[in-house]
């Protein structure tokens, strides 16, 4: 579990209702099943709506991304590499077929099976970068779904207002309800608001920063297996590797799929 997400949505709420019961509010006064019905039913209508049915089958893992922590452990990929360069420098790459057999990690695996039966270098790059490509590509797809959330629930929540206000506008035979009935009506624009910046755009930014991580682990791999496959000194490699443990190698798809134009 991502405990910073978890915290994050916590003070986000206890913020909200804090800073609100400090003014003299009280909680019920805040809780109006209209309201989340118009905001959250009409949010949610309008991203199905956006979004074809195979893109929205993948909400459940976009929220796996956002709530659980990926572990990952660089220098011990690093240490793995090596020592498998080692033994292909000792014994040729043909000594790696059983720990490609036993590599943990799908990206790593299918690397070194590419390695072990001998393929063409540029060929392994461009495989496990389409790889890449597909998995990124896909993790943007995630964010993008929150996003347009993000975006619909601010305006569902100002015609959730609007609805209670021409309800309110239609019954004033009673003065003295006019004041309260108004303040029901703006809870749905909090709902709209509130639930777009600290709920669905959050999320995004999340899954996206998940991506980034996960892309550049598999950059990282991607360098070594290549690097391996050369048959370049371990030690060399480890300084290569270890540059992706202090610099964002990859900052974006733009720039790395620039760069990878220019290589083709």
């Amino acid at each position: 579990m991502d405990i910073t997400t978890i915290i994050g949505l916590i003070i986000g709420f206890a913020g909200l209702i804090g800073g609100y019961m400090m003014d003299g509010g009280h909680i019920d006064a805040l809780v109006i099943p209209s309201a989340l019905l118009i905001v959250f039913g009409g949010t949610i209508g309008a991203v199905i709506v956006s979004f074809p049915g195979s893109q929205l089958k993948g909400t459940g893992s976009a929220l796996n991304m956002a709530f659980r922590e990926r572990k990952r452990n660089p220098n011990k990929v690093i240490d793995e590499i090596i020592e498998m360069a080692t033994i292909a420098r000792r014994e040729g790459v043909l000594a790696l077929e059983q720990r490609a057999m036993e590599a943990q990690d799908p990206f790593l695996h299918e690397g070194l099976q590419m390695v072990v039966d001998g393929t063409d270098p540029e060929l392994t790059r461009q495989i496990l970068e389409l790889e890449m490509d597909a998995l990124e590509n896909q993790h943007e797809e995630y964010a993008k779904i929150f996003e347009a959330a993000g975006g619909y629930a601010p305006t569902m929540g100002i015609i959730g207002t609007v609805l209670g206000l021409i309800h309110v506008l239609g019954n004033l035979t009673d003065p003295d309800s006019l004041a309260p009935a108004i303040a029901v009506a703006f809870t749905a624009t909090l709902y709209g608001v509130f639930s777009a910046n600290v709920i669905y755009l959050p999320i995004a930014t999340k899954i996206k920063v998940r991506s980034k991580e996960q892309i550049a682990e598999m950059e990282l791999m991607l360098e070594g297996i290549l690097a391996l496959q050369a048959g370049e000194n371990p030690q060399l490699i480890r300084k290569k590797l270890a540059s992706f443990l202090h610099h964002n190698i990859r900052k974006g798809k733009g720039e790395a799929g620039a760069e990878r134009e220019k290589e083709r």
